[in-house]
């Protein structure tokens, strides 16, 4: 059996960059010192599946949104530069989050949680009620959209907890 090559790999990666920018994130903080672990996977959460990971998916909702839709088991939609638009706002925040002030980091965490909460909502209504099991609808984009707003609001309150 040969390894797998790197053009079967990319699609694999293309995929799944939400979830590997969140495990990123937990290896990054585990190597990080300096701060306490809260305030350090806090950052890296923000710098790489809120910021980076909003910088991609604002990519393929505003220059590939047939890809994008297609990914979501949906039709494309004027909606998508909405959509792009809010993951453009939320990853340039996520990026300027990691040297920010412990308010803006705090505003940012709230409404990235908001806004995967709503998301993550979102797809499970399309899982019951459309039976749309597509990748980016149903797959490790949707428990990414779970978990990080539930570890990253974790941080942030240990996080301030810390800081009395």
């Amino acid at each position: 059996m040969s390894p797998p090559s790197l053009s079967s790999l990319l699609p694999l990666v293309f995929e799944n960059v939400g979830p590997i920018l969140f495990a990123l994130a937990f290896a990054a903080a585990a190597f990080d010192r300096g701060k306490p672990v809260a305030d350090r996977l806090l950052s890296w959460l923000l710098l790489l599946p809120v910021g980076l990971g909003g910088l991609w998916s604002a990519y393929f909702h505003l220059f590939q949104p047939a890809l994008a839709a297609n990914a979501i088991g949906w039709a494309d939609s004027p909606f998508q530069f909405e959509v792009g638009m809010a993951d453009l706002a939320l990853g340039i925040a996520g990026c300027f989050s990691v040297y920010a002030s412990f308010g803006f980091r705090a505003a940012v965490t709230l409404i990235n949680a908001i806004f995967l909460a709503g998301d993550g909502v979102g797809h499970a209504r399309q899982m019951i009620v459309a039976r749309n099991f597509a990748v980016d609808n149903a797959g490790p984009v949707f428990w990414v959209d779970l978990a990080l707003p539930l570890v990253s609001l974790a941080c942030l309150h240990l996080s301030r907890k810390s800081r009395k």
